[in-house]
C-alpha cells in the first residue's frame, strides 16, 4: 500500500494586533507538536505574507489559524481563507466577528438567558467628564476596548479621577469602549471542543499574582505573574453550570470547532460570564491545551483533533458556523 501523503497546514502567525510576539510563540510550539511524518507545515505571517498565500492556495490542504487579537480572530482572515476555499479550524466569519465584539457579545449572551454584568458604551467625551456612566454602574467598574484581546487598554477604575484615564487609555486602542460593573469573585474558564456535537473541558481557575488586581497582560503571559488550577475546585453544582453556560455561549455566538469561555465565581456561588475567545492561546501551558491535557488529551492530540474538525467543516461559506 502506498504511503500516506503528509497533511499539508498553512499556520498563519504573526499578524498586526498587539497580541503579535503571542501568536508566533504559540506558532513553534504548534510546529514542534506536530509530527513531521503526519503534517507539512508552512508558516505564513499575514503582516507580509498574503499574496504568497494566495498563490500557494493549491498546495494547502487546511489552515490552522494562530492569530489573535484584530486582523484574525474578528474574521477577517475567515473571509479570506473562505474566499479561497481553504478549509480552517475554529469559527467562521460571523462567530468570529460577534465573539471578537465584546459589546455584540453580551447582548447575545442576554438575549440567550446568560447572566453578564451590567455595562455601558463610553464616548469619547466622557474620558472628561465620566459621571453620566455612573448613573447606572457604581465603583470599581471594568473599562475596556470593545474589539482587543489579552486585556489590552483594560483597567480597573475606583475613583472618577481613574475612570476618566481608564477611558481615555482604552480610546487610544479602539474606536469603541465598554465600561462594565466589576464583579467580584474568583476567575475561571470553560473550553469547548466540537462541531456538532460539543463538550465541555475541565474548568480552570486563573489566579492572578500579587500586584495584579485583574488577569491583565503581564498576568497572562509573565512567568510566574499568575497560576493556574486545573482542574478548578468549585462544586460540583457550579462545574456543571459553567460547563452549559460554555456549550450554550459557544452556540449562542455561533462558533465552531472550539472555544473558550471566561466567567467569574460570584462570592454567592453565582456565574456571570465575561467574554468568548474563539482562537485561545495555543502553546502547552496555556488554559484550552491545559484542560485538554486535564480532560487526557496531550497537546500534538489536541492539535490534531483541531485540525480534525477543520477538515470536518470544509469548505465554509462567508458568516456560517
Amino acid at each position: 500500500m502506498p504511503e500516506e501523503s503528509p497533511l499539508r497546514v498553512a499556520l498563519l502567525a504573526g499578524g498586526k494586533s498587539g497580541e503579535r510576539e503571542v501568536s508566533l510563540a504559540g506558532a513553534r510550539e504548534l510546529e514542534r507538536a506536530l509530527d513531521p511524518a503526519r503534517y507539512r507545515v508552512t508558516r505564513y505571517d499575514p503582516a507580509t505574507d498574503i499574496a504568497r498565500l494566495a498563490s500557494d492556495v493549491e498546495a494547502i490542504d487546511v489552515a490552522f489559524i494562530l492569530l489573535h487579537g484584530r486582523f484574525g480572530e474578528d474574521g477577517t482572515v475567515q473571509g479570506f481563507l473562505d474566499l479561497l476555499g481553504v478549509p480552517y479550524q475554529g469559527s467562521g466569519v460571523l462567530g468570529s466577528a460577534l465573539a471578537m465584539d465584546k459589546d455584540a457579545a453580551k447582548a447575545v449572551y442576554q438575549s440567550h438567558g446568560l447572566p453578564v454584568s451590567p455595562w455601558q458604551m463610553a464616548k469619547k467625551t466622557d474620558a472628561e467628564d465620566p459621571s453620566p456612566l455612573l448613573s447606572s454602574l457604581t465603583f470599581p467598574v471594568v473599562v475596556k476596548p470593545v474589539r482587543q484581546g489579552s486585556s489590552l487598554g483594560m483597567s480597573v477604575a475606583h475613583t472618577p479621577i481613574e475612570l476618566a484615564n481608564a477611558i481615555a487609555k482604552a480610546f487610544e486602542y479602539d474606536q469603541e469602549v465598554m465600561v462594565e460593573q466589576y464583579v467580584r469573585g474568583r476567575e475561571i474558564t470553560v473550553g469547548v471542543i466540537g462541531n456538532q456535537e460539543l463538550t465541555a473541558l475541565p474548568l480552570v481557575e486563573i489566579i492572578p499574582g500579587e500586584g495584579h488586581n485583574f488577569f491583565d497582560y503581564q498576568a497572562k503571559y509573565q512567568a510566574g505573574a499568575s497560576r493556574e488550577i486545573c482542574p478548578a475546585q468549585v462544586s460540583e453544582a457550579i462545574r456543571c453550570t459553567a460547563q452549559d453556560y460554555a456549550i450554550r455561549a459557544h452556540r449562542a455566538l455561533r462558533l465552531r470547532g472550539y472555544s473558550r469561555t471566561d466567567m467569574i465565581v460570584t462570592d454567592d456561588g453565582g456565574l456571570v460570564l465575561l467574554e468568548t475567545n474563539t482562537i485561545p492561546g495555543m502553546t502547552p501551558t496555556s488554559l484550552l491545551p491545559q484542560a485538554a491535557a486535564a480532560a487526557g488529551m496531550p497537546f500534538p492530540t489536541l492539535l490534531e483533533r483541531l485540525l480534525e474538525l477543520a477538515l470536518e467543516a470544509k469548505s465554509p461559506g462567508p458568516g456560517t458556523r
